[in-house]
């Protein structure tokens, strides 16, 4: 705490008398996660407003006119904050996205309006992500039929809004104790009474699971200090195959039968052939005129024609 005040008094004597600290912020934030520094102000024509980090001139908004990553540092070299900063036209507000533990330090707003300026602190420290790769997302399988529970292990908050994703779709949204699922046709189509939230963690559980459930699944956290007027919002990924389970107890009772009724009637052919040579062999009209038949190459015949 020490460490912070002389921190926040260094700022106060470097930024000069004429300047006014109007606030303050503390906030730490995960790896990987997206954070907004709100400067609670409209911008006008009249005002003019820089953001700065670790005395590095990263934002500007003039007039009508806004640049992101102005000074040569931010740019080149180390090119910390290419494609990751998103400045807000209308209040100035600033958001940094895919946070790294080499964004920590000290962000400063100032803000000039008719010869006066004002300056606001945000020290932000980014703490290392558990998970080594945060592209990825935690792996989870499981066999068609079975329930997959998707649990972003995180303690729910009030101030939370919650936003589940599949393959990009909206399919559950929990605000306080609010929570909406599958908003749009094409969710109630695919996961039609299959999805369930747990107000308590925010996990969502997949029932009744079909290979086509195999997919991508993201939840988005947006949480707010309206109070610190900075707002976070964290992403977690899921990759869920569903393995097909082989062929349904009704496609093998299917099967079953169709074997069966093949066995029945090849072994009513077989019999039904038997019956008929047998019939053949016991039927004395067909044994006389085999017998009333001479042989022409019989020996006796053949002695009586001599």
């Amino acid at each position: 705490m020490d460490n912070v005040l002389l921190l926040k008094w260094c700022v106060f004597v470097v930024t000069g008398v004429f300047s006014v600290i109007t606030d303050s912020v503390t906030v730490s934030v995960m790896e990987g996660d997206s954070i907004t520094l709100y400067s609670d102000v409209t911008t006008t024509q009249q005002k003019e407003i820089y953001w700065y980090c670790n005395d590095t001139r990263i934002a500007v908004i003039t007039g009508d006119l806004s640049k992101i990553c102005t000074d040569v540092q931010c740019n080149e070299g180390t090119e910390r904050f290419r494609d990751r900063l998103n400045l807000e036209n209308q209040t100035g507000s600033l958001t940094i996205m895919n946070i790294n533990t080499a964004d920590t330090g000290l962000y400063q707003l100032k803000t000039f309006n008719n010869g006066k300026s004002s300056d606001k602190i945000f020290i932000v420290t980014v703490l290392d992500a558990p998970d080594a790769d945060l592209g990825k997302g935690k792996i989870i399988s499981a066999m068609e039929g079975e329930s997959v529970t998707l649990d972003p292990d995180v303690i729910k908050n009030t101030n939370y809004v919650m936003m589940w994703y599949f393959n990009d779709t909206l399919i559950a949204v929990m605000t306080g104790d609010q929570s909406k699922i599958c908003t749009d046709d094409q969710c109630r189509e695919r996961f039609r009474d299959r999805l369930k939230l747990d107000h308590q963690t925010g996990s969502l559980t997949i029932t009744n699971t079909r290979t086509t459930d195999s997919g991508l699944y993201k939840l988005q956290i947006n949480s707010s200090i309206p109070q610190h007027s900075v707002s976070i919002t964290s992403l977690k990924r899921f990759i869920l195959t569903v393995i097909d389970s082989g062929p349904s107890s009704a496609a093998v009772a299917v099967i079953c039968v169709c074997g069966v009724l093949l066995f029945v009637a090849a072994a009513a052919g077989v019999i039904y052939y038997r019956k008929c040579h047998q019939a053949g062999e016991n039927n004395p009209t067909t044994r006389s005129s085999d017998q009333s038949s001479p042989n022409p190459s019989d020996p006796m015949m053949m002695h009586s024609a001599v």
